[in-house]
């Protein structure tokens, strides 16, 4: 067993740890300000929960959207590694 680690492997793994934190923030940032929008307006106007509920399906879509689209970026990106044929990366 070496004590180093493959040049190959570490740049799958600094990609993983780089989709895994940019993923959960992608999902974590947009629910906590919409649904904190959502109920700040809604203790306000005495709406609960209706606009809590209305922020969190948005953040659910903006986050969805948002997964996607990175997703096909980092799919590009972890096929570079190998140098396999990629059409384009597509940008941000």
């Amino acid at each position: 067993m070496s004590l180093f680690i493959d040049p190959k492997d570490r740049k799958y793994m600094l990609l993983g740890t780089r989709i895994a934190g940019d993923f959960g923030a992608t999902l974590f940032v947009p629910v906590i300000l919409f649904v904190w929008v959502g109920k700040t307006l809604d203790n306000k106007y005495d709406l609960w929960p209706i606009l809590t509920i209305i922020g969190f399906v948005l953040a659910a879509i903006l986050s969805s959207i948002m997964i996607y689209r990175k997703a096909q970026k980092y799919n590009a990106e972890y096929l570079a590694i190998d140098g396999k044929e990629i059409k384009e990366i597509p940008k941000e």
